[in-house]
């Protein structure tokens, strides 16, 4: 565990420059608004050990699969996200020295992340080596929320002693490579530059064999200086800067105001980017940089007040959830249905900035409380408009139906690893779950009947295609898969990929009772092909102990050395950086939940006998090495009043990256686990639950806690939820009244209520 930042409620900050682990300083300081965002690298260039990254949501490059040996229905390509153009950078030259933190000893070194506000900061006294001068460098920077394309940076030097010849270089530049792949390879070719104010620069990606389109990104710059003239610009193989120097004296302030505008051939034609993106630097530095500020600061509010969730009595539980809230709502707020959530989101580039079954998992159950419901139901349509991918993926592995992919940008699978891209199929249960989920929170059967019900029809006919029958045993089976626990690959009968498969053919017979006889003939459906799901729902195999009195994660599972993860020499972990892979498959340590999943997604089809006996089995094997295992844990804990494992693992989720659990955090967030933080929370210690269409809650709070407060939007309304040690109030701060089971007890609140149980 390592800890680089002081414990704020509100803030990420620091004092300390600490140059062994800046990579994890810039995975943390990472900003975003859903269209693009950034590591929290130094505008002024750094020399040391960096990873410097900036990323644009869909821009991608199909890079060439490496797999070794190349088998029938392997993909063609792995899809990844690529390092696009620097465009905060801002070089300093000091009497002709550039300003580098990793060279230059400065004084007062603070760093601060503010997350109400979406703004990071940085200041430090750079002195002179004679001491004869100081300057008091403050850079400050933000990508607004209230207008998707503009980045501002604010650059601000005051003379505290003594004189000094000062220079900045605020430039655009595209020499960028990636460090996850292809050994630093260039990804991007000029492709156009203006040097008229507001100066410009099109960068587009370089050709590949796949005949995937390429993408194009223009940056314009506009630039507002006070304290320094403009003496020159310079341009050369993708770069433009323009410069801005004088001699500065004790008591003077220079101010830099740097105004971006980025544009992508996602949404603007190659021909008009230049144009537009200048036109709109220049209306940002018209409306100036405080007024801007403003603006995303109150989109920032508005966030905020549907979504936060305060802990009383624990300042770090506090910081956790707030950072994790505010680097999801940096990576996606639902504005564009043709993107969807990376692991990384902007912060990194491992698992290639693409979509992964985390999503419809783990954060669909957030988004539906703490966004409005169209939030959610641009995830659900990412999915459908995909569905040409889905049904490819499936003809690839010789099958019919619709495969969602593992990994993607387009719905075409662009993972590299046979033990994902073919046996890692419960991600299509994953994906109806979804849809079960949105609809039977929303109350809206519209997305179900009209368009979900192709997404089912197809998963269906895969699960149907599939399965095979052991005559031996009379029943349905599913062979050669790999589950949720990635440390077991080419398992038979995984009983969380089985179950889902089964009740997805459910969901999906359910669901075809609601909708028109058309529906069913414009997908060919037959009562014979219906009935044939019916018999694989009646006949599925599921593997059970009955000595021990749980559902089997595979066929041969319990055929392992099985003890408990708390065996292992604490220098053995995590077991993917020491152990080799052949000795994590053989062994029964599980990565994440795999059948508690099943019982996680399936919550009100189990007995509280079945969730002890299971948990208490399967969790001392976990050794939650996977980011999205701990919320799963927490929550299943917490509704078996195993109130101590539940807040371990809660501080585990929220914190995942925060104190660097993993040891993984400095090439990235674990952007797709940070749900987990509020799913532990409103899931887990307030007992939140759906049923029937109505809201049930059974809150505990946790014992070094004094309370928590949060809201969820439900069904037209904002429900606040505060739990206060002996007390939970429950007020309707907008909409309709509500009816709430709290305790089992119905309770209309209309206004607020307050009970104690």
């Amino acid at each position: 565990m390592k800890r680089l930042f002081d414990i704020d409620p509100w803030k990420i900050k620091t004092n300390v420059l600490d140059k062994e682990e800046k990579r994890l300083q810039e995975s943390l300081t990472s900003i975003g608004n859903g269209y693009m965002g950034m590591r929290g690298n130094f505008e002024e260039g750094y020399s040391g050990d960096t990873h410097e990254g900036t990323y644009l949501a869909g821009v991608w490059y199909p890079d060439k699969t490496r797999v070794g040996w190349w088998k029938n229905g392997y993909p063609e390509y792995f899809g990844k996200v690529i390092n696009a153009m620097n465009f905060i950078a801002v070089g300093i030259l000091v009497d002709g020295e550039p300003l580098d933190l990793a060279k230059q000893p400065v004084a007062d070194f603070h760093m601060e992340l503010d997350m109400r506000r979406g703004v990071l900061n940085r200041s430090f006294i750079w002195k002179s080596e004679s001491d004869a001068a100081e300057i008091k460098f403050t850079f400050e920077r933000f990508v607004s929320i209230s207008q998707k394309e503009l980045c501002l940076v604010r650059v601000t030097a005051e003379v505290l002693k003594g004189s000094a010849d000062l220079e900045f270089h605020p430039r655009l530049d595209g020499n960028v490579t990636n460090e996850d792949a292809n050994y630093e390879e260039m990804f991007w070719e000029e492709a156009g530059r203006t040097l008229d104010a507001p100066v410009s620069l099109s960068a587009k990606t370089i050709p590949n064999p796949f005949g995937i389109e390429q993408f194009t990104i223009t940056a314009a710059m506009s630039n507002r200086v006070s304290g320094l003239g403009q003496t020159g610009s310079n341009e050369s193989g993708l770069l433009v800067e323009e410069t801005f120097s004088g001699i500065v004296t004790a008591g003077e302030k220079i101010v830099l105001d740097k105004y971006v505008a980025i544009i992508t051939s996602r949404d603007i034609l190659d021909a008009e980017q230049a144009f537009i993106a200048k036109k709109m630097a220049s209306e940002a530095a018209g409306a100036g940089y405080d007024p801007l500020l403003a603006a995303h600061e109150r989109a920032w509010e508005a966030r905020w007040t549907k979504a936060d969730v305060k802990i009383m009595g624990d300042d770090e539980a506090q910081q956790g959830i707030r950072f994790n809230l505010f680097q999801l709502f940096s990576t996606y707020y639902g504005e564009d249905e043709r993107l969807n959530i990376g692991p990384k989101g902007f912060t990194g580039e491992k698992y290639g900035g693409a979509t992964y079954w985390d999503t419809e998992a783990y954060m669909v159950p957030m988004y539906l409380s703490v966004a409005d419901p169209k939030v959610t139901r641009q995830l659900l349509r990412y999915r459908h408009q995909q569905l040409p991918g889905a049904y490819h993926n499936a003809r690839q592995q010789g099958l019919k139906g619709a495969l969602y992919p593992m990994v993607t940008f387009t719905g075409i699978e662009c993972h590299n690893e046979w033990e994902i891209t073919f046996e890692e199929i419960h991600r299509n249960g994953a994906i109806a779950h979804a849809i079960y989920n949105y609809t039977n929170y929303t109350g809206d059967e519209s997305y179900l009947v009209e368009t979900g019900i192709d997404v089912l029809i197809g998963i269906s006919r895969f699960w149907a295609d599939r399965v095979h029958f052991s005559k031996r045993n009379q029943k349905y089976m599913i062979h050669g898969v790999t589950g949720p626990n990635e440390y077991e690959n080419n398992i038979n009968n995984n009983y969380h990929t089985n179950n889902m498969a089964t009740w997805t053919l459910q969901y999906t017979l359910d669901a075809l009772k609601k909708v028109s006889p058309e529906k069913w003939a414009e997908h060919s459906l037959t009562e014979t092909e219906t009935g044939h799901w019916e018999d694989i729902i009646a006949r599925m195999y599921y593997p059970y102990d009955e000595e021990l009195g749980v559902f089997v994660q595979h066929d041969t599972f319990l055929d392992k050395d099985l003890r408990p993860a708390d065996s292992l020499d604490p220098s053995e972990r995590p077991l993917n950086q020491h152990w080799s892979w052949d000795k994590i498959l053989r062994s029964p340590f599980i990565k994440q939940a795999d059948v508690l999943q099943s019982i996680y997604f399936l919550n009100d089809r189990y007995s509280m006998d079945e969730k002890r006996r299971n948990f208490d089995f399967y969790e001392p094997m976990t050794v939650h090495e996977s980011s999205l295992s701990p919320s799963v844990h927490a929550v299943l804990a917490a509704e078996l009043g195993k109130e101590e494992k539940a807040v371990e693992l809660y501080a585990r989720t929220a914190r995942l990256d925060l104190d660097n659990y993993n040891n993984d955090t400095d090439d990235g967030l674990h952007i797709t686990s940070m749900s987990g933080a509020w799913l532990a929370i409103v899931q887990g210690f307030s007992g939140m639950r759906v049923k029937e269409g109505v809201l049930h809650f059974k809150p505990f709070v946790p014992k070094n806690w004094q309370g928590y407060d949060f809201k969820i939007n439900f069904r037209g309304s904002l429900l606040d939820v505060k739990v206060i040690e002996g007390e939970v109030t429950l007020t309707v701060e907008e909409g309709p009244e509500l009816a709430v089971y709290l305790y089992d007890e119905l309770v209309q609140v209309k206004g607020a209520v307050a009970v104690k149980p």
